[in-house]
């Protein structure tokens, strides 16, 4: 899951149309954190965001492929960000809006939950 310097600072360059973009290295990939929020990862040189039930059709519309850290395991909430999508900084803007709102609403629920 190596991810090159050149295609992390052309994402992060791109992702930079939503504000401030945290990169974190981790198992080999990288942690995209937008306000706190743990949005997208980077593996492989392929850009993924968090979806839920309210963004998954655009991805599965698009026909992008869930991420598999290992190959035949689980799938994780995190789609491949569409090529087109990633060059394209309105779109982008869209697409990373959704993911930092998935995000959000997963956070808010697991608080919700801690309450109980």
């Amino acid at each position: 899951m190596p991810v090159s310097e050149e295609y992390l600072d052309y994402t992060l360059d791109q992702l930079g149309c939503i504000g401030e973009i945290v990169a974190k290295k981790m198992f080999g990939g990288v942690g995209l954190y937008h306000d706190g929020l743990f949005f997208g990862l980077i593996a492989s040189d392929v850009l993924y965001f968090k979806v839920d039930d309210e963004n998954r059709s655009h991805y599965e519309a698009a026909g992008s492929r869930s991420f598999q850290p290992y190959d035949g395991a689980y799938s994780m909430n995190y789609f491949e960000v569409p090529v087109d999508v990633l060059e394209d900084v309105d779109k982008l803007r869209v697409w990373a809006s959704a993911a930092v709102a998935a995000a959000e609403r997963k956070a808010s629920a697991g608080k919700k939950r801690k309450r109980l």
